[in-house]
């Protein structure tokens, strides 16, 4: 009960139905306004642990999976404290208008805190409100008008379907009575009659969204226009045989760099009765952390299983620097007498880190906090030069960084041999120790990274959308996935939409020459538009 009830003794109680009625609203006034500070309290709670969690995330590096995913549950909770704030203050606001016999409107009951500007290249649509023709204070109508005030409210109109006729004319020559018409217009898919819009919304949807068809199917009928599962498949099979060709020029584009980073990820497929795990590869080329003028790209490959006769396959023909953690089927990459040659190894400084990280934020351990300060003074001067010129780069840690990797394994290698080798904290040691050349081999060229993120950004949708998707449906299911990925993340490394670049390629690609492809690319794509807007 409330402090209003509680100050109220038994002979105090009114004994009238109106007053008892009054000290009810009252009461009630006052118990949905202490819910609504204790929402509001909650709330900011929530706020407070979500900021935390993100400042140590800021302060400590790129954190694991598992704080990733602590960090995705606290947005949720908050968004969700929020909602229940809003609308306890509305109650508690109306209640307590009824109680003193006002009438409040629910949607005024609450003033909005002021935001910015709505963005500005978004159309206007005025609406005005019709002005009265008469004074009514004075009833006369000699109105002058002063000014006018505009709020603003950002709105959205729903998808519109609709069917695209295209009308082809048939003439005949009254000379020599030949009759003309002109060609049909081009299909993606034969015989088909989905236009490239519709089918980059669903592919945009399925990969990258992370929608399967199903859903796809419930929401597109809901709107009034149903399209069974099995031809979304159809479709999205086809589009991908269509696209193979740029899937391709992409894949050429990343293998011709002298530098990639590696990764993957697990994906459950659909078997008989059960679900296998899967993996999905990718190799990214970014060349911008040293200011390369190539533009970026990922490529992703599927296979059964994480045999590393895989990344053999996909590098039978590479060589070059390799930025990737220390899985055990690389090592054939690297070996001596490779041929074309050996891939150079570069270890990522983020997964070393992410060892003693663990045990510092878990049992605060002095050592591992001691080796998380030390990495994260590199990763400090790291980020600094960010951006730079490989030889600029090259330089500043030739002068700055240098010094402190060599403290750093003086240090680390006399803290090892106090420490037991089967405890964490000498496992986490060893797994630097014993790559040090590769950890170490950013010192020796500019183009290197301290880490393997870019690898680790490329795959971290496809592990969100994992939750959606449930698994693939089958291994070719998971080489078509692997394909529209690599479209998809080259078109986001590039800043490009992805959904707005696949539907003006398919509307195109029929009609453009092979050896004009390389036009459609994301990054010619972008240049090309902005020179016609030009």
């Amino acid at each position: 009960m409330s402090d209003v009830a509680d100050s109220i003794s038994e002979d105090d109680l009114p004994t009238d139905f109106a007053a008892m009625r009054a000290l009810l609203l009252v009461e009630r006034a006052a118990r949905i306004a202490a819910e609504a500070r204790s929402s509001t309290v909650e709330a900011k709670l929530a706020h407070m642990k979500l900021e935390i969690a993100r400042l140590r995330r800021e302060t400590y590096g790129q954190s694991s999976e598992r704080h990733a995913h602590l960090i995705e549950q606290l947005e949720l909770e908050l968004a969700d404290l929020e909602g229940d704030v809003a609308q306890d203050e509305i109650a508690a606001e109306v209640a307590a208008a009824a109680a003193e016999g006002k009438t409040l409107s629910p949607a005024r009951a609450r003033r909005q805190p002021k935001r910015g500007p709505l963005p500005e290249h978004l159309p206007r649509e005025r609406v005005v409100i019709a002005s009265p023709t008469v004074c009514p204070c004075c009833n006369a109508d000699r109105l002058s008008k002063l000014g006018e005030d505009v709020t603003e409210t950002l709105e959205i109109v729903p998808r519109r379907w609709f069917v695209k006729q295209t009308v082809r004319e048939r003439w005949s020559c009254r000379a020599c009575e030949t009759i003309t018409q002109p060609p049909a217009p081009f299909h993606v898919i034969a015989r088909g009659r989905a236009g490239p819009s519709l089918l980059a919304m669903i592919l945009w949807s399925k990969y990258a969204m992370h929608l399967p068809l199903t859903r796809q199917a419930d929401a597109y009928a809901r709107e009034g226009a149903p399209i069974e599962v099995s031809t979304m498949a159809d479709w999205v099979g086809a589009c991908a045989a269509t696209l193979e060709p740029l899937t391709q020029l992409i894949r050429n584009h990343v293998f011709a760099a002298d530098r990639i980073h590696a990764d993957d990820t697990p994906v459950p497929v659909l078997a008989k009765g059960k679900t296998r795990t899967g993996r999905l590869w990718t190799y990214v080329r970014d060349d911008r952390p040293f200011a390369g003028s190539d533009p970026p790209a990922a490529v992703y490959f599927y296979s059964p299983d994480r045999g590393g006769a895989h990344p053999r396959t996909h590098l039978a023909d590479w060589t070059g620097l390799m930025q990737a953690d220390a899985f055990s089927g690389y090592a054939a990459l690297y070996t001596e007498g490779r041929a074309p040659g050996a891939i150079v190894e570069a270890a990522c400084w983020a997964h070393g880190r992410r060892k003693f990280f663990d045990l510092a934020s878990l049992a605060k351990a002095p050592i591992a906090l001691s080796a998380v300060a030390k990495i994260d003074a590199i990763f400090d001067i790291e980020r600094e030069i960010n951006g730079l010129a490989a030889e600029c780069r090259l330089a500043i840690r030739r002068e700055r960084v240098a010094p402190l990797v060599a403290d750093l394994h003086t240090w680390m290698r006399a803290e090892r041999a106090r420490v037991s080798g089967k405890s964490k904290i000498g496992k986490a040691m060893d797994y630097m120790l014993k790559r040090w050349e590769a950890f170490a081999h950013f010192l020796q060229d500019g183009r290197l990274c301290l880490s393997n993120n870019a690898a680790e950004r490329a795959i971290r949708g496809i592990a969100v959308g994992r939750r959606n998707w449930t698994f693939a449906g089958s291994d070719r299911g998971g080489e078509r996935a692997a394909a529209i990925y690599t479209l998809m993340e080259t078109a986001k490394l590039n800043d490009i939409d992805p959904h707005a670049w696949l539907a003006d390629v398919l509307a195109r690609i029929a009609e453009t020459p092979s050896n004009r492809l390389s036009e459609l690319l994301p990054w010619n794509w972008d240049r090309q538009k902005l020179a016609i807007a030009a």
